[in-house]
């Protein structure tokens, strides 16, 4: 076992909407965590020797039937306990005691007072404001539990066995909107479990190349290179590992953003040295997809032609044994959980599908990463800032961004205003931190306009600027008005065929990021 992840923190997912959360803030601790089903086997959850185990929140009500339960295994490990929401609940009603549905339930900001003394709340206010969201709650703690903490409607809104480091919390300590909620966990991953912060960018490199290493050995490895970040990332950390046994294949759909084909070329071929193959299919994506208006459509036929121009020049080299791709944490944990309760709100393209047709064994060097972790790791690695923080791109590219009918004209014009946009985000400083997703819509409808003295009658592009933690919630970024007027402006007068430029100002939910 290496140094790198003694002293985790095994999660075990209840179904919250935070779940990923509880691993992010633990890491940001300098702590490993990991997410694991709530029914995994005892076995699976130490396979990383962890210090101790958080519980998710969760859904459920503990005493409807088919709730999931603690499983049993988890008390005879002797290691410390937190469980939160659901957690704290599926703890109580595995040792016995009292769960039941409130009169008076809560959602939103509370305010807990806290009096014992305890590890959990050590140096913490006396008075804290937290984020709840539940509607049942603990009527009698276990035997040997303490009330640690009471808010109006829940007078166990925490509670705790000091002698065996068994907590549970009715609040949710992993979202902002419980400021003091990360010294909480702070409290519970370095006093209770005497975790040490060994979890950072040098050591996950030097174990992840180690690990690809072991897995690869002398064998060549196939990366399909998109120039978006994590593939970005995931290349130069297998180029770092076994060199020029590394070879990429960049396809160019005609989806990308203006001069990305030439950008991404000249990174990875001319800075980094790696090898790369370049296709150029974009005449094939565009016969493919003219006049295909609906989404998933669009998506499904971006997909499979991927699947068709990789497949075809995977073919042209012999002895490939292995394929990279850029995976990362958040889509680990959302396909495993995809197997117990989950709606497709839309699919997604990536070369999920390439292993089992290419009959590839698969190398993910990056799974076990936030986005801010791969981040993190590129800049370690020497990437340059421009592609470590490149605007997030779906993977069907500008064809969801280019609403209706696709055709090379409709997407010149939008990747013109999208340059102009980002362009003018980059000049103002806005483009990394104060924003997370940016980027412009061109919508399949009219508008009538005036010109200098003439009449026009022309397309409309919507500007789209997000902020958010997690992209699993976003709110609209309150722009500038002097920009947003500026860059109406510059892309009334410079795209021609626009002559209306809006403001998206809708959150997620109730809409998505992207438009399609």
């Amino acid at each position: 076992m290496d140094n790198l992840r003694t002293g985790s923190i095994a999660i075990l997912d209840y179904g919250s909407q935070y779940t990923q959360l509880i691993a992010r803030r633990v890491r940001e601790q300098g702590v490993y965590a990991e997410v694991f089903p709530y029914d995994a086997s005892l076995e699976i959850l130490n396979q990383h020797q962890p210090a101790g185990y958080i519980l998710s929140g969760g859904p459920n009500s503990i005493y409807e039937p088919d709730a999931p339960q603690l499983p049993p295994a988890l008390l005879k490990a002797n290691l410390p306990i937190l469980g939160i929401c659901y957690g704290m609940q599926a703890l109580t009603h595995a040792l016995g005691g009292s769960v039941a549905g409130s009169q008076k339930r809560e959602y939103g900001h509370a305010l807990i007072t806290h009096a014992a003394q305890s590890p959990l709340f050590d140096n913490l206010p006396a008075e804290l404001d937290v984020w709840m969201s539940h509607g049942d709650r603990i009527e009698r703690p276990p035997e040997g539990f303490l009330p640690l903490a009471a808010s109006p409607h829940s007078p166990y809104a925490a509670m705790g066995d000091l002698e065996r480091g068994w907590y549970g919390v009715q609040f949710h300590p992993e979202v902002v909107h419980t400021p003091q909620g990360a010294a909480l966990l702070r409290n519970f991953i370095f006093n209770i479990c005497g975790c040490a912060p060994k979890w950072s960018p040098e050591a996950f490199i030097e174990n992840a190349i180690a690990a690809i290493q072991q897995q690869v050995g002398a064998e060549r490895v196939l990366l399909g290179l998109s120039g978006g970040v994590d593939s970005a990332v995931a290349g130069a950390l297998l180029h770092r590992a076994i060199g020029d046994n590394l070879m990429c294949i960049f396809v160019n759909t005609g989806m990308l953003r203006q001069h990305e084909s030439e950008e991404v070329l000249h990174v990875f071929r001319n800075e980094q040295n790696m090898n790369v193959i370049y296709n150029d299919a974009t005449e094939l994506f565009l016969d493919e997809l003219q006049s295909v208006t609906e989404p998933e459509a669009k998506r499904k036929i971006i997909g499979r032609l991927f699947i068709d121009v990789f497949s075809d020049e995977a073919q042209k080299l012999q002895g490939m044994r292995f394929l990279a791709q850029g995976t990362i944490y958040p889509d680990v944990i959302e396909s495993a959980a995809s197997s117990k309760a989950a709606k497709t709100i839309k699919s997604h393209h990536n070369v999920g599908g390439l292993p089992e047709k290419l009959g590839f064994e698969l190398v993910e060097p990056l799974r076990d990463l936030f986005k801010d972790e791969v981040r993190k790791v590129g800049s370690a690695l020497g990437l340059p800032e421009h592609i470590i923080w490149r605007q997030p791109f779906p993977g069907p590219g500008l064809a969801i961004r280019c609403l209706g009918n696709i055709t090379f004209e409709r997407l010149e014009k939008l990747r013109h205003a999208d340059a102009i946009f980002i362009e003018e985000l980059r000049e103002a400083s806005l483009l990394v931190g104060d924003t997370a997703q940016c980027f412009a819509v061109l919508l399949p409808v009219k508008a009538v306009g005036v010109m200098g003295d003439n009449r026009t009658y022309e397309e409309v592009i919507v500007l789209r600027a997000v902020v958010t933690d997690d992209f699993m919630t976003a709110d609209w970024a309150r722009l500038p008005y002097e920009l947003l007027a500026k860059v109406s402006r510059r892309i009334v007068n410079e795209v021609a065929g626009v002559n209306r430029v809006t403001y998206d100002i809708t959150s997620k939910p109730p809409g998505t990021i992207e438009w399609e």
